[in-house]
C-alpha cells in the first residue's frame, strides 16, 4: 500500500473512531441512571477484553507477543487511556453536562501538542498549530449555545474532565513508543485487559449499589463495549500508529460535530446557526491540521523524531 493510501485509510479510521466516541457521552448519561460510573467501566471493558481475546485467538496469522518490557508499557498505556481516563470521564459526565464534556474534549489536542514538544522535542509546524486552535474555537461555538446550567458539582466535574485531557495526552505519547511492532488488534487487546482489570478493582467501591441492569441498559452497555471500546480503540490505534499524536487528536475535534448531528437525527433537537457555523470551523481546522508541508520536509530531510530516552 502506497503512502497516500495508507495515510487516507489512517485518517478514515480516526474519523470513524470519533463517530463512535461521539455517541458515548449520551449513552453513558443514560446508563448512569441505573449503573455507577465505575461499574459501567468494569462491564464495558470486561466485555471488550473478552471479544478482543477471541479475535486474537482466531487470527490466521498471529503476531508475536511483545516482550516483557513492551508489555509493561502497553499495560501502563491501558491503565492510563482506559481505567484512569474513563474513571475521570464517567464521573465528570455524571457531575457535569455532556455539553461541557464536548467543549473540554476540544482542548485535548493542545495538551497533546505540549506533551509531544516536551517528550519528543518535535517541531510543530505553524500551520498545524493554527489548525488545532481553529478547531478548538469551532468546538467552543458548537457547544456554547447548548450548554446547560449544572448543579453545584458541575465545576468539579469540569475539573475531572480537564484532568482527563492530560491523561489522554499522556496515553497518546506513550502509545507511540509502546505500540512499536504491534498491530492494532494486539495493542488494543493488551491495553483493554489492563484497563478492564483496573476497572474491576475500582468497581468494588460501588459493590453496595450493584443490581441487575434491565434490557435497555444491557443493550446500551453492549453498544459501549462493542462499538465504542473495541471498534473505537481498534480504529484509533490503527490510525494513531500512522500519524503524529497531535494530528490524530485534532481529528477528534469532530466529536462535538457528530454529537450535534446525532442529537438532531436521533433526539429531534434543533441546532442554532452559531452551532452550524462552529461545525464548519471545526472541519476547516481539522483539514488545516492535516496539511503536510512535504516540500519543506523533503528539503530539510529531517527524520521522524526519536523518543528522548532513545537518543544516542
Amino acid at each position: 500500500m502506497d503512502e497516500r493510501k495508507s495515510r487516507t485509510l489512517a485518517i478514515c479510521s480516526v474519523v470513524a473512531a470519533a463517530l463512535f466516541w461521539s455517541s458515548s457521552y449520551a449513552v453513558t448519561k443514560e446508563v448512569l441512571a441505573d449503573v455507577g460510573p465505575l461499574t459501567i467501566g468494569a462491564i464495558r471493558f470486561t466485555i471488550a477484553a473478552v471479544l478482543l481475546a477471541v479475535m486474537v485467538r482466531l487470527r490466521r496469522n498471529p503476531v508475536a507477543r511483545p516482550d516483557a518490557r513492551q508489555r509493561r508499557m502497553i499495560y501502563l498505556s491501558g491503565l492510563l487511556g482506559i481505567t484512569v481516563y474513563f474513571v475521570l470521564e464517567n464521573i465528570g459526565v455524571e457531575l457535569s453536562t455532556a455539553s461541557d464534556a464536548s467543549l473540554i474534549v476540544a482542548s485535548y489536542p493542545l495538551m497533546t501538542m505540549l506533551m509531544e514538544l516536551v517528550v519528543f522535542r518535535s517541531r510543530m509546524p505553524l500551520i498545524r498549530v493554527g489548525g488545532v486552535l481553529l478547531a478548538t474555537a469551532g468546538a467552543f461555538l458548537v457547544v456554547r449555545n447548548g450548554a446547560e446550567v449544572g448543579g453545584a458539582a458541575r465545576w468539579f466535574g469540569d475539573v475531572l474532565l480537564l484532568l482527563g485531557g492530560l491523561v489522554w495526552g499522556g496515553y497518546n505519547v506513550l502509545v507511540k513508543q509502546a505500540g512499536r511492532g504491534q498491530d492494532a488488534v494486539n495493542l488494543t487487546f493488551y491495553q483493554t485487559v489492563a484497563g478492564a482489570a483496573g476497572f474491576l478493582l475500582a468497581s468494588l467501591l460501588e459493590v453496595g449499589d450493584w443490581k441487575m441492569p434491565d434490557a435497555t441498559t444491557s443493550v446500551l452497555l453492549g453498544y459501549l463495549a462493542v462499538a465504542c471500546s473495541v471498534g473505537g480503540f481498534l480504529l484509533y490505534n490503527y490510525g494513531l500508529r500512522r500519524m503524529t499524536s497531535s494530528v490524530a487528536v485534532n481529528i477528534l475535534n469532530l466529536v462535538p460535530v457528530f454529537g450535534v448531528l446525532g442529537a438532531v437525527v436521533i433526539n429531534g433537537e434543533t441546532v442554532r446557526l452559531a452551532q452550524v457555523f462552529g461545525g464548519v470551523i471545526i472541519i476547516a481546522g481539522v483539514a488545516l491540521g492535516l496539511v503536510e508541508r512535504r516540500t519543506v520536509a523533503e528539503k530539510a530531510a529531517v527524520p521522524e523524531p526519536t523518543p528522548v530516552g532513545e537518543r544516542a
